[in-house]
């Protein structure tokens, strides 16, 4: 038995690692007498293995996730990021919620999402 997600997608895969991951946090939770949805982690466990490998919560994590500037500089370390992405010329999309957020536009999703088509005739 082991509580490294490591360790467990290693051996078993990515999917076990989600569940132990999952799992570890309730325990963990429960522990202190901190009650959670579960659907709140499983949402992070999701976000934590979503690239098929566990990754952490952590600036070195992240930035595997994505490579959105502003979604990293959103993060941690932010004059380090936009001074790296000036320099190399890196651009954003502006898709992602928070980078939507910095940004000052709307954000795509619920009412935020649909968009007006228009065709002229």
């Amino acid at each position: 038995w082991t509580n490294q997600p490591l360790e467990v997608e290693t051996v078993l895969g990515v999917e076990a690692a989600r569940t132990q991951i999952s799992s570890e946090i309730s325990y963990i939770m429960n522990a202190y007498g901190i009650g959670i949805d579960s659907r709140h982690l499983l949402l992070l466990s999701d976000v934590m293995t979503f690239k098929g490998e566990v990754l952490g919560i952590t600036r070195f994590g992240v930035s595997k996730m994505r490579e959105s500037v502003l979604m990293l500089a959103s993060f941690e370390k932010t004059t380090d990021h936009l001074f790296d992405a000036s320099v190399h010329g890196r651009t954003d999309a502006i898709v992602g919620v928070s980078e939507c957020i910095i940004m000052g536009i709307p954000i795509p999703i619920g009412t935020g999402l649909p968009s007006l088509l228009w065709k002229p005739k």
